[in-house]
């Protein structure tokens, strides 16, 4: 019986981190860093009450990266045998050797590097088996199926479950692991009358498998959704007030998030160059990131460098308060790193005044459109050009009027971050960004 991917396999990583750390110094590098890791998982997809895949992952790996003074050298391997920990060692030490020098390369600094490692709840085993995936599978799928005869046909659903650990050190002393699991559930149907045919989804996402919501719930979701969508129409084109529901407003806001990374700024490749101290929302917006919730599913105490992270206001009154930076791009802008090398960590957006749900939202748009879905990649984000594909609703005196596909939406990111008018207080617990839904003062809808 293969080994369990947790906490337990901690030490076993750490001794293959310490020895390529050792290797790195015998062979003259002044500075070196290695991330080892281990990933499990399993995935269950059933298609009309029929098994479609079951599928184990098992993923292993460790990076390694030395420093001869400012030159840089990296390679990684699957193979954890000391042997090849030795010879990944070497190939990145002769990679380093023809590099050129770059003043900003290195470690992070060693007074940022994190000594306290709390609990954050972020590692629960899911013990399922392939069987037992099927059935719970099954179960979502068809009593999203039971929702309306008009569902005659389906994606699938899919139960997911993984585990990993991963260690991270440096030659300035940093040795740290942390195990990690994510658990979902998901499904996707479709609809039909005549020849009209639509597709929705839903799914459920969460560390602890207890917290995920209950199968035959995440298929009636999935399914009313898909019924709800029958007799989508096309809109005129005009400009009109837009509400992003929660789950693809984070997607908005994690364009500010790519905006305001170190790497964008330094080359100058944002639409937000300089923004920090700057307004880019209306004063009632408020950001926070906060790296220590339980059970958060980007919760973390140290960055992929092993920076501490910290409590931050990100943005504070819509003023920028910062940068997203690590040790690299920080250097590149004469900065301290923020603990974001590798991502954010838990971005809370808050509610508006009244924390108003979705509902109110609607009442308060009046007329307008509701986005529930998203398609494309239209966005610049050199320029900030936004245009997307959407589906989603049409409202008319605050109330869902119908169903609408096939429309654009277009504007750009600077005066959409400007026109944001509220926020919802449905917010969405399912990704590295929490927040509700996303009114806009207005945007253009491309259409008939």
């Amino acid at each position: 019986m293969s080994r369990p991917v947790d906490a337990s396999r901690i030490p076993e990583l750490q001794s293959v981190v310490t020895l390529a750390l050792e290797e790195a110094r015998r062979r003259g590098a002044t500075q070196a860093e290695a991330d080892a890791s281990l990933q499990r998982g399993l995935n269950a997809t059933v298609r009309l009450g029929e098994v479609e895949t079951v599928e184990y992952q098992r993923d292993r790996g460790v990076g390694i990266t030395v420093y001869f003074g400012t030159r840089k050298g990296s390679s990684s391997t699957a193979d954890f045998a000391p042997a090849a920990i030795r010879d990944t060692v070497e190939k990145a030490c002769s990679i380093a050797r023809y590099t050129a020098e770059d003043d900003c390369a290195g470690l992070a600094d060693p007074a940022q590097l994190a000594t306290e490692f709390p609990d954050l709840e972020l590692d629960f085993d899911w013990p399922i088996e392939p069987d037992q995936a099927v059935v719970l599978a099954r179960e979502c799928e068809a009593a999203g199926r039971d929702v309306d005869p008009r569902i005659e046909n389906s994606e699938g659903a899919t139960v997911s479950t993984s585990r990993g650990v991963r260690v991270y050190g440096n030659t300035h002393g940093f040795l740290a692991g942390q195990s990690s699991s994510s658990h979902t559930l998901s499904c996707v149907l479709i609809a039909q009358a005549g020849e009209d045919m639509q597709r929705d989804y839903w799914y459920t996402s969460a560390r602890d498998p207890r917290d995920l919501e209950d199968a035959a719930k995440v298929g009636r979701i999935a399914g009313e959704r898909a019924v709800a969508r029958l007799g989508a129409r096309r809109l005129p084109t005009q400009k009109a007030p837009v509400l992003f529901a929660p789950e693809v407003a984070r997607g908005v806001v994690g364009h500010f998030v790519a905006a305001i990374r170190g790497g964008a700024q330094y080359r100058k490749s944002t639409f937000l160059l300089g923004a920090a101290g700057q307004q880019v929302f209306p004063s009632f917006v408020q950001m926070h990131e906060r790296p220590f919730l339980k059970k958060g599913l980007a919760s973390g105490a140290w960055d992929s460098e092993g920076v501490r992270t910290r409590d931050r206001e990100l943005v504070h009154d819509g003023v920028c308060d910062g940068y997203l930076l690590g040790s690299y791009s920080a250097r590149k802008l004469g900065l301290q790193t923020t603990g974001n090398a590798g991502g954010l960590h838990n971005l809370i957006v808050d509610p508006s005044a009244g924390a108003p749900d979705q509902a109110a939202l609607l009442r308060q748009m009046g007329r307008g459109l509701l986005v529930t879905e998203m398609m494309g990649q239209g966005v610049n984000g050199v320029t900030g050009d936004y245009s997307r594909g959407a589906t989603g609703y049409w409202v008319e005196g605050g109330e869902i009027a119908f169903p609408v596909h096939e429309v654009t939406i277009a504007g750009n990111l600077k005066d959409m971050f400007r026109q944001v008018v509220a926020i919802g207080s449905d917010v969405d617990l399912r990704g590295g960004i929490r927040m509700g839904s996303l009114l806009l003062e207005q945007m253009t809808i491309a259409g008939e």
